[in-house]
């Protein structure tokens, strides 16, 4: 006997090639019926048998495409005329959003083998793609996901490709970005005002200006790549010369070999099972591996470092560029340092004219830019550093339910801007540091259009506690009621939120940069004791001054002058200075007081000669990692825990500082050394709270715990002293994170009145 059930299935179910998956499978289990798309749902109607339905709705879930993450929301009988046939029926919009947006997708296995081999007729086409793979999150104009409604709408559809994607058994039914050499985006070049077009000759062309040690601006899914020889340190030098990027590092993109594709990158880097398999994910990130020493790549790629970042080719472009030249390249941002990553040809040319000796563009419009996502290992798990093209926006179940739909707007460097409404949050890819006309208007563009995607517009906002970012005044201008949450307190939320205590009490310890404390001075080395909304700081680090202000953060032998100034003693080492900056010390002008973890390792670094200046945050801690690896830490003086007067336990890193500075050791072991004491400090904190306040849990938030030896070490000896470490492995540990800590402050009934 017949029977009809309606079915709803949310999650992530649009641009993943769901609807004909649910076609197929009801043609195979002999329903009849309909689907179609809703604003972010898949609504269907199914008649058979109650086996057959039964069958169904198993299936639908547990054979869903590989993309996909679909999620049972309704099932249930009605009454209905008799079906003749399952159809997909039109996408429908006006129902209440549920939405989930994709995020990109690299070429899969399917379309490398079709753009592959010269029988089919996408052969060496640079746009393949079918509904397990492409663009979306960056071709999206609005929701639901139809080809109208991205950026490939003014792409007519050939006579083939439509056959393709009116065809519900065909993989490419529906697959928005459809496109072939007849009716799709192509490729140009430009160099010296000269335009080259035709596809096979953009690429041989891109090819040979590359192994002639070019450096080319190369567009692709979600924005422009810097692209050279990684194993030619000419044009690596010329890249980093003419970008103004003397030591940052640079990431390479590697052929894929073997029967893995990993066997290019294993000639790079060594790569354990954590590492492989970060490399080979559908989010295809940069992942940072050790270095090989035999490693054919140009010196300066990484300099001072022990880890090369290292990404698979994830589209079209990428394979075929990378099939023609056989080695690695650097495919790093194209943009200007700091800068959101570029997406459209004309600023391309306008902005990296100095840079690019030529630009290989192509049509398909980028509606927003995605930079690549990164992790890195870290206490033996592979951990995100950066959120990006594959693997953002990112959305997750929130632990709190918001009683208003509420944007958050993140922290001022390494921005991220969070959505979050009932229990649902979304944060975006990385945007960058708030310092430029063109990052503050990509963070604006990304607020509105996350509202847009999603459906969703904002009736409460949050943003930082400091009163000066751009963010913070964007939130101030908009006119709609908003709470400030302080920085350090976010990534204590951040932490609380990811591993689902928020009700419950914790002890975090917040180390970073710097961040506005709760009495106005540059906060960095906090540890709190709580939950979200009722956070208490019990212990930070003993403060010191930063002579010069934010000049600290580019000379580093200022933060190291300051310590020996604190703690009385010489440093031999010190670079030569104007006798005011003595004057402004003592008197505290331009000197703000910090308690800052980060500034403490920016100061270690100058001690021990690893790095006086810095080209970009985080060389000097990054440096003094990278050797300390390579040094024993026996004869370290440990961190004095004092009680300061409102009652912190304050962990005094003088007799250390000396230490550091002490020329007779070598430089190996005192960073070793230095790592070792900051481990064994924190976890005399946790213990010396322990005696105090009730808690297993610890948490470690702050871009600090990005260091690898200081992450492990500081886990191990948690674990090994009965406490649960709580390193973030969803979120980044650093800034990128402060936006989702905000959304869980506020959820929580946390943050402050605007001033």
């Amino acid at each position: 006997m017949s029977a009809t059930r309606h079915v709803t299935i949310g999650g992530r179910v649009q641009g993943v090639g769901f609807r004909p998956f649910v076609y197929r499978l009801a043609h195979e289990l002999n329903l009849t019926g309909w689907v179609y798309n809703a604003a972010g749902v898949v609504e269907t109607e199914i008649q058979g048998s109650e086996q057959q339905l039964e069958d169904f709705v198993r299936q639908v879930i547990d054979r869903a495409p590989p993309l996909a993450r679909p999620e049972l929301l309704a099932d249930h009988p009605v009454q209905a005329e008799p079906h003749s046939a399952f159809v997909i029926r039109p996408s429908q919009a006006d129902a209440e959003p549920e939405i989930h947006v994709p995020p990109d997708q690299f070429m899969c296995d399917d379309c490398l083998a079709e753009v592959s081999d010269p029988d089919e007729r996408r052969y060496r086409y640079p746009f393949i793609n079918c509904t397990q793979c492409g663009p979306r999150y960056t071709i999206i104009r609005a929701m639901p996901y139809d080809r109208p409604n991205t950026t490939l709408r003014d792409f007519p559809l050939c006579p083939d490709c439509h056959a393709e994607y009116s065809n519900p058994l065909d993989r490419r039914f529906h697959a928005q970005p459809l496109a072939c050499a007849e009716c799709g985006p192509s490729l140009r070049l430009v160099e010296d005002g000269q335009v080259t077009e035709d596809n096979e000759t953009v690429i041989a062309a891109a090819i040979e200006r590359i192994q002639a040690g070019k450096v080319l601006a190369v567009r692709g899914v979600g924005g422009y790549h810097l692209v050279c020889d990684a194993g030619n340190e000419s044009a690596v030098a010329a890249l980093r010369r003419r970008k103004h990027r003397p030591d940052k590092p640079l990431a390479v993109m590697v052929p894929m070999r073997g029967e893995d594709g990993l066997d290019g990158a294993r000639e790079l880097a060594e790569l354990d099972a954590g590492i492989a398999a970060s490399l080979a994910d559908p989010q295809r990130p940069i992942v940072l591996a050790p270095i090989r020493l035999c490693a054919q790549l140009a010196p300066s790629i990484a300099p001072g470092l022990g880890e090369v970042g290292l990404m698979l080719p994830y589209s079209p472009l990428h394979h075929l560029l990378l099939k023609g030249l056989d080695r690695p390249i650097v495919a790093t941002s194209g943009n200007l340092s700091g800068e959101p990553v570029l997406t459209d040809p004309a600023d391309v040319e306008a902005r990296l004219c100095d840079v690019a000796d030529a630009f290989v563009h192509h049509n398909r419009p980028i509606q927003r830019p995605a930079d690549d996502p990164v992790c890195r290992s870290i206490a033996g798990r592979v951990r995100p550093i950066r959120l990006g093209r594959g693997n953002a926006p990112l959305e997750l179940e929130l632990p709190l339910e918001l009683d208003e739909p509420t944007l958050a707007v993140g922290a001022f460097l390494k921005n991220t801007v969070a959505l979050a409404w009932k229990k649902r949050v979304v944060v975006s890819p990385h945007i960058g540091e708030l310092d430029s006309p063109r990052a503050v208007e990509v963070f604006r563009q990304v607020t509105t259009d996350l509202q847009s995607l999603y459906g969703i517009q904002a009736r409460q906002l949050v943003c930082d506690a400091h009163p000066d970012f751009p963010n913070s005044r964007h939130v101030r201008d908009s006119g709609l009621p908003y709470r400030r949450v302080f920085h350090h307190e976010a990534h204590a939320s951040a932490i609380a939120g990811e591993f689902d205590r928020v009700d419950e009490d914790m002890l975090v310890f917040a180390w970073d940069g710097v961040g506005y404390g709760r009495d106005g001075s540059l906060w960095g080395g906090e540890t709190y004791f709580g939950r979200p909304g009722q956070w208490r700081r019990v212990a930070s680090l003993k403060p010191f001054r930063l002579p010069g202000g934010d000049q600290v953060t580019r000379q580093p032998w200022r933060t190291a002058l300051s310590l020996s100034w604190h703690a009385g003693f010489d440093w031999s080492g010190a670079p030569d200075f104007d006798p005011l900056l003595r004057r402004a010390w003592d008197t505290g002008l331009a000197s703000p007081w910090t308690s800052a973890a980060g500034r403490l390792f920016d100061g270690a670094a100058a001690l021990t000669g690893t790095a006086l200046e810095a080209s970009y945050e985080g060389q000097g801690p990054a440096w003094l990692e990278a050797l300390s690896k390579n040094g024993t830490a026996d004869d370290a003086p440990s961190l004095e825990l004092i009680t300061d007067e409102e009652g912190l336990i304050r962990a005094d890193w003088s007799k250390l500082m000396a230490w550091l500075a002490d020329q007779h050791i070598p430089a190996a072991n005192r960073a070793a050394g230095f790592h070792q004491a900051m481990i064994n400090g924190l976890v005399a904190q946790a213990k010396r709270l322990a005696a105090e306040y009730e808690f297993t849990q610890v948490g470690l938030g702050g871009g600090v715990f990005q260091n690898a030896v200081l992450g492990a070490g500081v886990t191990s000896r948690l674990t090994d002293a009965g406490f649960q470490p709580c390193l973030p492995e969803i979120l980044p540990v650093n800034d990128a994170v402060i936006s989702y800590g905000q959304i869980i402050e506020r959820a929580a009934g946390g943050g402050v009145d605007p001033a």
